[in-house]
């Protein structure tokens, strides 16, 4: 799975996902690096390495011992992929193998993508508590003022030239925190605007966790956004009947 095409996946992901949104979605910007703050959240890491030094291509989060969730346009059904959980990756790290699947009902339409998927491991991950995941429509009646916990491997600034954009990765997790700007039925738009203190996502953090508030909540997944990532990460509702649908089948729902 190369980077590029991942690009091109996730231009397709914002035509589905209405007018709001330009682009697609990758690292975390305005935020600091992670640590140990968030253990369960991984990337899913490349056979090969990128032109600029990097593997990851995809964030994502450990909600079973042997299930990591993430986002469809991240690899294709049936796929083997391998997922890493260290705060800065490099080669040797350990990575655990697995196997992709996402949702049957993917690319869906622009009123509910089904942009969800999850890697069943090969074997169980020790030692890293999985994180939880929503109660069904507990956040339909989210106050304007709710703030999430965007955590991912993506890229961690955006500079601009002559040459245009240029987009800077690293393999390390990092952390930042929105403010709820707009809901519907399937999506959370959140704020990641650096001028009201808030930040978010960019290309890499796909599949990644959006946390309500300091909780182990997870609830929503990064998907997309604006294709400079400065002001909106657009993110995939977890407390759905159609992602529960689909997670009923890997693991047991709140």
């Amino acid at each position: 799975m190369r980077r590029t095409r991942l690009v091109l996946l996730l231009a397709v992901t914002c035509l589905l996902a209405g007018p709001v949104v330009a682009g697609p979605a990758s690292a975390i910007t305005n935020g600091s690096l992670d640590g140990n703050g968030h253990p369960a959240v991984g990337g899913l890491v490349s056979p090969t390495q990128y032109a600029d030094g990097t593997w990851i291509y995809c964030s994502g989060t450990l909600i079973s011992p042997t299930v990591f969730l993430t986002a469809a346009h991240c690899a294709e059904n049936g796929e083997p992929v391998r997922v890493t959980f260290d705060a800065d990756y490099v080669k040797g790290d350990r990575l655990y193998n697995g196997t992709f699947y996402s949702d049957p009902a993917y690319p869906g339409t622009s009123a509910d993508s089904h942009d969800i998927a999850v890697v069943v491991l090969s074997r169980a991950v020790r030692g890293i508590t999985p994180a939880l995941l929503p109660t069904a429509g507990s956040l339909s009646s989210l106050s304007s003022s709710q703030t999430f916990t965007s955590v991912g491997y993506g890229a961690y600034d955006v500079t601009n030239s002559p040459g245009g954009h240029r987009y800077l990765y690293d393999d390390r997790r990092m952390v930042a925190v929105g403010t709820l700007n707009a809901i519907n039925k399937t999506w959370l738009r959140i704020s990641m605007n650096a001028s009201t203190g808030d930040g978010g996502t960019c290309y890499g953090d796909s599949g990644g966790p959006n946390f309500l508030g300091q909780t182990d909540v997870i609830a929503a997944i990064t998907i997309t956004g604006d294709a400079v990532c400065r002001a909106t990460n657009v993110t995939y509702r977890l407390d759905t009947g159609s992602a529960r649908a689909f997670l009923s089948d890997y693991v047991v729902l709140p």
